[in-house]
């Protein structure tokens, strides 16, 4: 067994630990890895415990696209291959290439890059890609993220090549995390749920822990993830002004005065994906005036018995919409249809993801208004108060989609979402669709709470208990033993699926 791990940025760290028990429990000796920052890089390196036969780093490969000849017979060749049906998918995910997000704040959207740079770029990455897989024969590919070129290549090209791949991914219920063979999908959960739908499997247990966390959740709904409550947000002006106070105003200024330190020391300053100080300081000064002048003007009251719509707002540049709903990323426009598919006298209430406040400029939301039946919630509003009260939400792909079909609510996607395998959710193929949906959930709609528990049954099943987002947010390198202790169920499910038996 050969195991090739994405080591993307912090999750380098939390990739290295999975490596660590690999070896130590399963006996697993061959790693390789493809890896995003010269810093993980560095750390790996460094390391004794794992010999890795190769580490790939993404901003050298990138560089090879300068002095790359744009070959047009190559890339027909890897389309026909690789594509989806085309190439335009790897070029689209890519927040870098093709918007220049994550080197500037949302919402900066001006790719730096021509569109024969972008083949370019697409020919060294796929070029070394492939040349890497067919070098190190990997049996395994394991992705915590796909969301830029290289990692859509990686797990697309494995596929073709009929090398495993295995993607991690929150289970959506408490802090439980799976795996499945395919993002478009949790393939296991599905496997053990459409088990247990034929009969032909029970799991008792796993059944009471699903009925409970039902019960306890519609008694007292909490976000899967502390990141999406309101509460632990600054969504306020003291909030976000909070760092000029006293105490903490040396440490801000230490903070910018350390970022143009390390840039200007850096020498390696040149990457691709390196954030430019001044980027980072102007980008946050625009976020900081746009708060001082503030929302409140445009924010709606919530109207007790009003029949309405909920459409929340994703978080962007993210997966739920870059990966899972490629062709609905413009929430303005979805915005737009939802409005215009409702019922005459239905309203559609939109209310903002807590981690974008500050981000989009007024003139978004003032779009938003111009739509006659909109009323804009204020973000700091707990979205369930709002869903228990809505006849329908309609959602791209987000988790409010899966606490509304908790709640016994008609849902309408956009994209892949997990829970689109449930009856009672509709997923819009087609826009001209939208409005016979809305009718057809709105009319239609009837909560099966059996599928929904055997659902969520095949989730504990198939999940283990694993605070992702604390393990992620460890200091480096540090506190390794931490890690693989956390990681160590998580790491057992992925043995299974393998068919590797413990070495000791």
């Amino acid at each position: 067994m050969k195991a090739c791990l994405l080591l993307q940025r912090r999750f380098a760290y939390v990739g290295h630990a999975i490596a660590l028990i690999l070896q130590k429990k399963y006996g697993v000796r061959d790693f390789c890895g493809y890896v995003y920052l010269r810093s993980s890089l560095e750390f790996l390196k460094s390391q004794k415990e794992i010999n890795y036969t190769e580490l790939l780093l993404e901003e050298d490969i990138f560089k090879r696209y300068e002095n790359e000849p744009l070959n047009p017979n190559y890339l027909r060749l890897l389309e026909k291959e690789y594509g989806t049906p085309n190439l335009w998918p790897y070029i689209e995910i890519d927040r870098i290439i093709r918007h220049s997000q994550l080197l500037r704040e949302y919402p900066y959207d001006s790719p730096k890059y021509s569109h024969e740079e972008m083949m370019r770029i697409l020919q060294v990455k796929a070029r070394a890609i492939i040349d890497y897989l067919e070098t190190q024969r990997p049996d395994l590919i394991l992705l915590s993220v796909i969301n830029h070129m290289s990692t859509l290549l990686l797990y697309n090209i494995a596929k073709k090549k009929n090398i495993k791949t295995l993607f991690m991914h929150p289970g959506r219920v408490k802090m439980l995390y799976s795996i499945t063979e395919t993002y478009e999908k949790l393939s296991y959960i599905e496997e053990t749920f459409n088990q247990i739908r034929g009969g032909k499997a029970s799991y008792p247990e796993q059944a009471d822990q699903a009925k409970a966390f039902l019960e306890d959740f519609r008694k007292n709904p909490v976000p899967h993830s502390f990141l999406d409550s309101p509460k632990s947000r600054a969504i306020s002006r003291a909030k976000q002004f909070s760092f000029l106070l006293p105490g903490k105003i040396i440490n801000s200024l230490r903070w910018n005065a350390k970022i143009f330190i390390d840039y200007f020391t850096d020498p390696h300053k040149d990457d691709y994906d390196t954030i430019k100080p001044w980027h980072f300081i102007w980008d946050r000064f625009k976020r900081k005036i746009r708060v001082l002048v503030g929302y409140d003007d445009l924010y709606d009251p919530i109207k007790p018995g009003e029949s309405f719509a909920f459409f929340p707002l994703q978080f962007e540049p993210e997966m739920a919409s870059s990966l899972f709903a490629p062709f609905y990323r413009d929430q303005l426009w979805l915005a737009r249809l939802a409005a215009r598919s409702l019922p005459v006298h239905f309203k559609l209430y939109i209310k903002e993801h807590p981690s974008m406040f500050s981000y989009r400029a007024r003139a978004f939301y003032k779009e938003l208004k111009k739509i006659p039946n909109v009323k804009l919630i204020k973000p700091s509003e707990m979205s369930f108060g709002i869903t228990q009260a809505a006849k329908i939400v309609i959602i791209t792909t987000g988790t409010a989609g899966w606490e509304a079909i908790l709640m016994k609510k008609p849902v309408i996607t956009f994209g892949g979402a997990f829970y689109n395998i449930l009856p009672m959710v509709k997923k819009c193929r087609a826009i001209e669709d939208l409005p016979a949906l809305v009718e057809s959930q709105l009319q239609n709609f009837s909560h099966d709470e059996k599928i929904l528990i055997d659902f969520i049954t095949a989730i504990y099943k198939e999940s283990v208990d694993v605070n992702m987002a604390q393990l992620w947010n460890i200091d480096g390198g540090s506190r390794m033993e931490k890690k693989e202790k956390e990681l160590a169920p998580l790491v057992d499910i992925i043995a299974k699926k393998l068919g590797l038996n413990p070495t000791q």
